[in-house]
């Protein structure tokens, strides 16, 4: 491993995204084994795998059958690498049929929990044992293993399970270990990784600071930096980690785009200027957004207004500091992969990513790029941030223009400020906060009929949304007691003006996103 002031760069392991529906979590399995993993497109070429120099490949499982017009192959010639290699579902038909071995319909199609037969001596079942469970989802199998392999499992169904060479790095599994349905499935990755890759699990938080310190140094140089502040964890990690690399160099700004929830500039100013020794520049710009947002519905059109305004004001303020070079962000992975990519389809376009303006005069650095929020909650612990700022719920950069369904004004904002407010006093009160992922208001621009006060009202409707997951890339709606549903829903009435009805919204992710714009 290369190693460069003190610190070892890590290698990374590569998912080759076939189109499976978990891809992205095979690479949150690698990375709970303390092993960097990377999701990139099926296609990649062979000079583009050399240059990123993996520890090791991972296929990934795909919808498509092997034997359709137009199906993703693999390039046989990654095969012979001498890099690792681990096939998954799809990746496994993959691979033998790269390698000459077979492929086809058994008849035997297998989905959901499966019993499973290995042998115990094989690299990827070490110290498991022989008669396991484990989770398939497959209509063909491999029939034939290629030459040089060893077949080293078998399904209760008789089909062809795991096959191996462990002369050749070439490995291969027909079910899932990445889903919790299989048992010993996370410890098949650590065998693959352990013995197969010779990964022993460097890269921690301490690592991940350290090597993005380096990182930034090596970009930064001398020149000016600012960071854009938001207050949440992403952004404010990421000016950490710039502090300890550059020290003076950066310069924090916080934009008051007048889109935040209540109270929360004087909280952002207030944390900032009392914990941290970084300069921070506060920019009142609130009524320059909402102006530019008149009128506009159409939520990809929000995000790109507000990304470009956003990098607007952070030119004009870098000029003022004698021209800084680069710009700070706390993107994370998972809006890269939202935001599309080779390997991923455009889901929206979050405002840092997908909504940033061609013509840029700032340069962007952005050393949480490669992380998951959690692990970057686990950096900011391990840069000694409070405990109130990292585990605060994350909070969206276009603020609640992406929480009111339609035209943004100062009437709906406030309605949904105030709503927003009510909602986590009770969820804090109740002991909900840190058991849920996110928690908010949403205010849809429609207008139902009610009864106040033996009065008709005609009024907006509240949408509560409260959700739990590990990494935003999946979740599930969260299970509030009754009693707590039903305080939120009284005050809301009671104390919001311009609101006489409140809604759940009961959908996970998939097949809804968090936010609903």
């Amino acid at each position: 491993m290369p190693v460069e002031d003190g610190v070892e760069q890590e290698r990374p392991v590569l998912v080759l995204d076939f189109g499976g529906q978990y891809a992205h979590l095979i690479t949150r399995r690698v990375r709970e084994l303390r092993v960097l993993s990377e999701l990139v497109a099926h296609d990649v070429t062979v000079d583009e795998l050399r240059a990123r120099n993996p520890r090791g490949l991972i296929l990934s499982g795909g919808p498509a059958s092997v034997h359709e017009a137009g199906a993703p192959a693999l390039d046989p010639a990654l095969l012979s690498l001498g890099i690792p290699v681990l096939g998954i579902c799809y990746g496994m038909q993959a691979m033998a049929l790269a390698l000459g071995g077979d492929v086809g319909r058994t008849g035997a199609a297998e989905f959901g929990k499966a019993p499973l037969t290995v042998e115990p001596g094989a690299l990827l079942f070490r110290d498991l044992p022989a008669d396991q469970t484990c989770w398939m989802s497959h209509n063909d199998s491999v029939t034939r293993v290629p030459e040089g392999l060893g077949e080293t499992g078998r399904s209760g169904s008789g089909a062809i399970a795991a096959m191996e060479s462990v002369e050749r790095g070439l490995y291969a599994v027909q079910f899932h270990p990445e889903v919790v349905h299989t048992p010993h499935g996370q410890d098949v990755l650590r065998n693959f990784l352990l013995h197969g890759c010779g990964a022993d699990g460097t890269w921690t938080p301490a690592h991940v600071v350290a090597e993005q310190v380096r990182r930034i140094r090596e970009q930064v140089g001398a020149e000016r930096v600012i960071c854009g502040l938001s207050g949440g964890v992403d952004s404010a990690v990421a000016a950490m980690l710039v502090h300890r690399a550059v020290g003076d160099q950066l310069t924090c700004i916080f934009v008051d785009h007048g889109l935040l929830r209540e109270g929360e500039a004087e909280q952002v100013v207030e944390l900032f200027g009392s914990h941290f020794a970084v300069p921070l520049v506060h920019v009142q710009a609130q009524e320059r957004f909402i102006a530019l947002l008149a009128g506009v519905t159409e939520p990809e059109q929000k995000r790109k207004i507000i990304g470009e305004t956003f990098i607007r004001v952070f030119e004009e303020e870098s000029r003022k500091l004698d021209g800084a070079r680069f710009l700070v962000q706390g993107t994370l992975y998972s809006d890269v992969i939202e935001s599309g990519s080779r390997t991923a389809a455009k889901i929206k376009s979050h405002h840092n990513v997908g909504g940033l303006p061609e013509d840029m005069e700032l340069e962007l650095c952005e050393p949480l790029r490669l992380l998951f929020k959690d692990e970057v909650r686990r950096v900011g612990e391990e840069l000694g941030m409070p405990e109130r700022m990292v585990w605060r719920q994350p909070f969206p950069g276009p603020g609640l223009a992406i929480r009111i369904i339609g035209d943004v004004t100062h009437e709906r904002l406030s309605i949904l400020r105030h709503a927003d407010a009510v909602l986590q006093d009770e969820i804090r009160k109740a002991g909900w906060y840190n058991r849920v992922w996110q928690s908010f208001a949403v205010l849809p621009c429609v207008k139902s009929v009610g009864v106040m006060g033996d009065a008709r009202t005609y009024a907006y409707p509240i949408v509560i949304r409260a959700v739990t997951s590990d990494d935003a890339m999946t979740a599930d709606w969260a299970r509030l007691p009754h009693d707590l549903l039903a305080s939120i829903s009284t005050r809301i009435i009671n104390e919001v003006p311009g609101v006489n009805r409140v809604a759940l919204d009961i959908s996970s992710k998939p097949p809804g996103t968090i936010e609903w714009e």
